[in-house]
């Protein structure tokens, strides 16, 4: 098992001229342990059941732009890009500038959406969920038309695009794709046709087995292998600086049930204190299970 950092609180001691700073140490501190993703969550608004809807929050992919130049080995993606937020072609297209000027450390993070109050705000389109899953399906055709260098038209239901280009390519001709989220009628089985890394929100440990089995399941009906896909998750497991060993002990059985990655939320101060505690006490650790 392995862990990265998901920086997703922007509310810092020092005010907001601190976050370019705290975000490049947190980057560059997260990479010298030998964490191996860092992420940041694609929204315009703080979500409400963590803090307010008015704290500071930055758009993502411009800000792993900037942790891409600061870095040169750390993984870098959204957990998650809302299909609502863009236009799918752009998207894919800002997804692989990501990947191209990281030279090939991307992934491509997307689930239905779910924050209707940003939406509203800035006025974009929140349709019914039935209608975003349709999109999410159909922005997971046309990233892995446009990687596959067929560059004729994709015709949807919701999306018409008269050409796929994307050039360049992303470094590996194609980028791994992240479905976040563990609905499973619909959301597992996107992962299962389409998706090479699924990522459950957190659950205790019956729940998580549940829902393995469930992707399970569907790649059996459609004939994919479930090995191809990493599972992964943000988790719960206490406080990973305050009690090492406790965080390594809670990780143990859903390291057994095949849970390869944890994110962990970025701290807001002592950045280099957090980071030798998981270099030194975690990382090897959590690396034998």
């Amino acid at each position: 098992m392995d862990i990265g950092v998901h920086f997703m609180n922007f509310t810092l001691r020092d005010g907001d001229a601190a976050i370019p700073t705290v975000l490049a140490d947190t980057a560059r501190a997260a990479e010298d342990a030998g964490l191996s993703w860092f992420t940041v969550m694609d929204h315009w608004f703080q979500m409400e059941a963590f803090a307010p809807a008015t704290d500071p929050m930055l758009e993502g992919y411009s800000t792993l732009g900037y942790i891409a130049g600061l870095t040169e080995r750390i993984r870098l993606g959204t957990l998650v890009t809302g299909v609502t937020y863009r236009n799918p072609g752009l998207l894919v297209q800002t997804a692989t500038t990501l990947d191209v000027l990281s030279q090939g450390r991307a992934f491509f993070g997307v689930g239905a959406a779910w924050y209707e109050r940003e939406h509203l705000a800035h006025g974009v389109d929140f349709p019914p969920l039935g209608e975003r899953f349709e999109r999410l399906e159909e922005t997971l055709q046309i990233a892995r038309q446009m990687w596959s260098g067929e560059e004729g038209p994709y015709e949807g239901r919701h999306y018409r695009l008269a050409e796929t280009i994307c050039r360049p390519a992303p470094v590996r001709g194609s980028m791994p794709i992240l479905i976040g989220g563990g609905g499973e009628r619909k959301t597992l089985r996107l992962v299962a046709q389409y998706g090479d890394i699924c990522n459950l929100f957190g659950g205790d440990l019956a729940t998580v087995s549940h829902k393995i089995d469930v992707l399970k399941a569907h790649c059996e009906a459609l004939g994919r292998d479930f090995a191809e896909i990493k599972v992964t998750m943000q988790g719960n497991f206490g406080d990973p600086v305050a009690d090492p060993a406790a965080f390594v002990e809670a990780c143990r059985p859903y390291a057994a049930l095949g849970v390869s990655h944890v994110q962990l939320r970025n701290p807001v101060a002592d950045v280099a204190g957090w980071a030798r505690v998981l270099e030194e006490q975690l990382v090897p650790r959590l690396a034998e299970l």
